[in-house]
């Protein structure tokens, strides 16, 4: 019966087949696919958080730390985003944080996993981020993907995961989107905007790499970036790259020393890319990663100080410095960074320029575009979705516009925004309340 019913159904041009529990018809006439899903869930939490960057692991750590049971799920097979994954190797606008940015930085100094206060390697960050959630008790899913939300009325109830385990819902009481690029707010139906307002371009992206086989006292005079911005030495080593016969998509290029024999090095920008467009990531990234083996190759035929020069490793992310930006309570403005806003319910405070990577391929690498910034402070409420309750957002998928964005989405402030999502979500889940309802003076007595 049911062999006649394959062929019967053959002979429409659909298929049948079960995949993990779910029955998926192809329909050969309207080229679609159709699912029914049976999905189990996994486990119910207090708090899910839904990225494990910079902003997600401070998120997770004080949710789990103020006693809300507590999962943490990540993409990738380590935790650190674009400070791992991303080999970004120097930390930016930490130095007035306190709490997790602190504890990390502290970590960081006494493992010896950096020779500054800002640049750290990588592996040992891994490490170092991994034993941290473990030892607070979250509970880390590693290589899984959030592909749905499933809402009741405007609540967020659960969320819907695919990985090698096959498709998976997890329950919580309370979400977190740390995922950069606010996928799980978009997948909630969240509003959300992406690019500058008048023309919708975004930042350029930018793939790190790791070099070996250069001293860096051969370097620290003329090429080396350090951890403060040397505009000179970035130009020298444009010049040096150009004696190849070409120039680097970065106009500036970045060479920043991790340990005496071990340095970053970024000299790409990709532009016109969309970060939530899988294809033109992947075109991107390529394209990079041609590009960077490209310039080693090409200094190392310089000879000289560059004659052992090698390419450890490039990242296993491109860097994304912008992708949605989710409506939130409050919209954060230029004009908020430029007076100096300051809010009662503020949760970090930032002292970082607006810093606007080039939407297009320029001569100078990056623009404030006029916007001059004074020390200003990010509230709560925009770390808390308009349109969906039972939601937050940190790091730079925040409530927030074009200007203030390029100001605020260094991972300095991400971590910051996750510490203080992460105990506002404990709180709620706790209270059996909503995030919107949390007093922020009740959270910063949890934080002293």
């Amino acid at each position: 019966m049911e062999r006649r019913r394959i062929i019967k159904l053959g002979a429409l041009g659909i298929l049948s087949s079960s995949i993990f529990g779910n029955n998926i018809a192809f329909d050969n006439k309207s080229k679609t696919v159709s699912e029914v899903l049976n999905t189990s869930i996994v486990e119910s939490y207090d708090v899910i958080v839904c990225g494990g960057g910079p902003a997600g692991i401070a998120a997770a750590i004080c949710a789990a730390r103020n006693g809300a049971k507590t999962c943490l799920i990540e993409l990738y097979g380590c935790l650190g985003g674009i400070w791992t994954t991303g080999l970004l190797s120097n930390i930016i606008d930490y130095q007035n944080k306190t709490g997790i940015m602190a504890e990390i930085i502290d970590t960081l100094n006494r493992s010896n996993a950096q020779i500054h206060a800002s640049t750290y390697d990588s592996e040992a960050m891994k490490l170092i981020l991994e034993q941290m959630c473990l030892d607070a008790g979250v509970h880390i899913r590693l290589y899984t993907r959030v592909v749905a939300a499933v809402k009741k009325g405007r609540r967020l109830v659960s969320i819907i995961t695919e990985s090698n385990s096959g498709r998976e819902a997890w329950k919580a009481s309370c979400f977190i989107d740390t995922t950069g690029n606010g996928d799980l707010a978009a997948r909630a139906n969240c509003n959300f905007e992406v690019g500058n307002p008048k023309s919708g371009k975004t930042q350029s992206m930018s793939l790190m790499a790791i070099i070996s086989g250069v001293n860096q006292k051969d370097v620290a005079g003329t090429f080396l970036d350090g951890c403060i911005s040397n505009p000179q030495n970035k130009e020298n080593l444009r010049v040096e790259i150009e004696k190849l016969g070409f120039s680097p998509s970065y106009v500036i290029p970045t060479l920043i020393a991790i340990r005496s024999d071990l340095m970053a090095l970024m000299a790409n920008h990709e532009y016109g890319v969309s970060a939530i467009d899988a294809q033109q990531m992947s075109d991107a990234t390529l394209h990079s990663r041609a590009e960077v083996n490209k310039i080693i190759d090409g200094l190392r035929s310089l000879g000289g100080i560059w004659k052992d020069i090698r390419l450890v490793v490039t990242g296993s992310q491109i860097g994304i410095r912008e992708g949605r930006r989710i409506k939130g309570l409050y919209y954060l403005t230029k004009e908020d960074l430029q007076n100096g806003a300051k809010f009662d319910d503020a949760v970090c405070r930032v002292t970082y320029m607006a810093d606007i990577h080039s939407l297009d391929h320029d001569t100078k690498g990056y623009t404030t575009d006029g916007v001059v910034v004074k020390a200003y402070e990010i509230p709560l409420r925009s770390l808390i979705a308009k349109d969906v309750d039972g939601l937050m957002m940190a790091g730079r998928c925040i409530s927030g516009d074009f200007f203030a964005h390029a100001s605020y989405r260094v991972t300095g402030n991400a971590v910051a925004m996750g510490e203080a999502a992460g105990v506002v979500a404990a709180i709620a889940a706790k209270s059996n309340r909503m995030p919107h309802d949390v007093e922020w003076k009740e959270a910063k007595e949890v934080l002293k």
